[in-house]
């Protein structure tokens, strides 16, 4: 599995989840991310993320 780089606007984002469903939430955006074959998650990723989940 490759290594992700968040950045720390994402991060900020990623901390806005509750902290219990965060480390699922993560594996599902990095998951996503990996699926677009990007190596590091923006605002951007993180947003097109959130519409496909939810």
């Amino acid at each position: 599995m490759m290594i992700m780089e968040w950045t720390t606007e994402a991060e900020t984002r990623l901390k806005e989840i509750p902290f219990f469903v965060r480390p699922a939430a993560r594996k599902k955006i990095e998951k996503f991310a990996q699926e677009l074959g990007v190596t590091q998650i923006t605002v951007e990723v993180y947003e097109q993320a959130k519409q496909k989940f939810n």
